[in-house]
């Protein structure tokens, strides 16, 4: 039997009723209602439920799914999800103007754009973190541990490996199948096709075809003519599905969208934050405008977090406004990670629930000892006992703490950010992909990343978007860097 997964109305009831219960709403009534039909809680790491439901209650569930749709946030006021709503309950310094450009003057982005070398090692980054973490996505955080353990790989320090691993360990905790043929040190050859490259392709695509001008509309049209609706998952297939029914942005964020708030914007960030270097609040409403095709509130918030830092991260230098002087400044510097982390949250509601996921993830590595990481697990296991009770795997909120935390513990290393952001568990790929992408930004050049980890990609990514299959990532640099807006 073909079963669609991340869109069966059956499935995507319990995943409701677990975000309305994390906004504050009252769900009683309707889980009773649902419970006394036979109904069963969403699944917990899977698309569809194993076995399918009785397909008799799919009426019910749709009507369940709209009464839930009815009811307000009591956090709303604090999680906005319009732009101008977001900008009043933010500090964002004032966009650049040429003025400030040329005189190097406050809130000044520096004039000379980022190199494509920088852009190359974001790319790789990108792609380097998340071939880490495709074999083992889906596992269990005791089960990475277990995994790495017994192959001599823990603390994490390269790729996965099936060789000497242990047959009662390869049983109990089984990779990632669709990854495992690509994915492992002994099978890497070049970037296989994943979503989280596939994003960054479809944002390069966009702005080529629109400039910074487009819409959401746009960004709509451009995945009906080059995405796969086979390449979507959670929130992005949901929305695909409500195009397809007529249904247009931003409705086709909250129609019957339970994974609205997933880690799915914070995948597609990364052209809008490396086109707009030294202009972080420019890259948040680009990423904004695409994000609310899919997302609401804080599933918007980590699209244009990413963005921001990444364009933060993507200047040469940074000049920080003086004090008390309006037009002296007291220092120009290189970005550093924890500079781009609070960039990243200078453009977001600073009481919402993402923003407190950021700084707990920061607050919690700090607390921590750096430049090793063996303490690193402990960070982790108290990520987890915050997240991982309430929140589904691939929710943006847990993933965006292990995403800050790692970054903040590696202190701006590549090898140690992306082996950390993978060692947390939850969505393994698309965390090691943005912490590569960041840290890779921040190293500056391909020869700033150990080859261990560039050799096996090949300078060759695989894709299904429009005729980027096979590309480099040199090439891609180039074209990113024609792309700046």
């Amino acid at each position: 039997m073909l079963r669609l997964t991340w869109v069966q109305p059956e499935d995507l009831l319990g995943h409701e009723l677990r975000q309305a219960a994390q906004d504050g709403r009252d769900t009683s009534g309707v889980e009773r209602r649902w419970r006394e039909a036979g109904g069963h809680p969403p699944p917990e790491r899977a698309g569809a439920s194993p076995p399918p439901q009785d397909p008799r209650l799919r009426a019910l569930a749709n009507t369940l799914l709209d009464e839930l749709a009815s009811t307000q946030s009591p956090l709303r006021a604090l999680e906005p999800t319009s732009l101008p709503e977001i900008k009043r309950l933010t500090t964002q310094p004032a966009r650049p103007t040429l003025e400030d450009r040329e005189r190097g003057g406050p809130g000044a982005a520096p004039a000379e754009a980022p190199g494509t070398k920088s852009l190359h090692a974001s790319w790789l980054g990108r792609a380097v973190g998340c071939l880490l973490g495709k074999p083992v996505e889906k596992l269990p955080l005791d089960g990475i541990r277990a995994i790495a353990k017994s192959t001599s790989n823990w603390p994490l320090k390269t790729w996965f490996t099936h060789r000497n691993l242990p047959r009662d360990v390869a049983d109990r905790y089984p990779w990632n199948r669709r990854s495992r043929p690509t994915s492992l040190a002994e099978n890497i050859d070049g970037m296989p096709e994943d979503d989280d490259l596939n994003y960054p392709l479809l944002g390069l695509l966009l702005l080529r075809r629109h400039g910074a001008e487009f819409t959401t509309a746009d960004v709509a049209q451009l995945w009906l003519d080059e995405l796969p609706a086979g390449r979507t998952f959670t929130a992005e297939r949901v929305a695909y599905r409500n195009l397809l029914d007529g249904i247009e942005p931003p409705d086709t964020a909250v129609h019957r969208n339970p994974f609205r708030e997933w880690i799915g914007a914070q995948i597609r960030a990364d052209v809008f934050g490396w086109t707009n270097p030294g202009d972080p609040v420019r890259a948040a409403e680009l990423a904004h405008a695409d994000a609310t095709l899919t997302h609401t509130a804080n599933g918007v918030y980590g699209e244009m977090f990413v963005a921001a830092a990444l364009a933060h991260a993507a200047a040469p230098t940074v000049t920080t406004p003086h004090s008390t002087t309006p037009h002296r400044t007291t220092a120009t510097t290189a970005p550093t990670i924890h500079t781009t982390l609070n960039a990243g949250l200078s453009v977001i509601p600073p009481d919402s629930r993402y923003a407190q996921a950021i700084r707990f993830g920061i607050e919690t590595a700090r607390a921590e000892p750096t430049g090793t990481p063996a303490g690193f697990a402990s960070v982790v296991d108290t990520l987890h006992a915050r997240y991982a009770h309430d929140h589904h795997w691939v929710h943006v909120l847990p993933n965006a703490a292990l995403l800050a935390a790692a970054l903040t513990h590696a202190d701006g290393d590549f090898t140690g950010s992306v082996c950390r952001a993978v060692s947390g568990g939850w969505d393994t790929d698309s965390n090691g992909a943005t912490a590569g992408s960041i840290a890779g930004l921040l190293a500056g050049s391909p020869d700033a990343i150990d080859d261990r980890w560039t050799t096996p990609l090949k300078n060759r990514l695989a894709t299904s978007v429009a005729d980027f299959d096979g590309i480099g990532f040199d090439e891609l640099a180039r074209l990113t860097q024609e792309a700046r807006t």
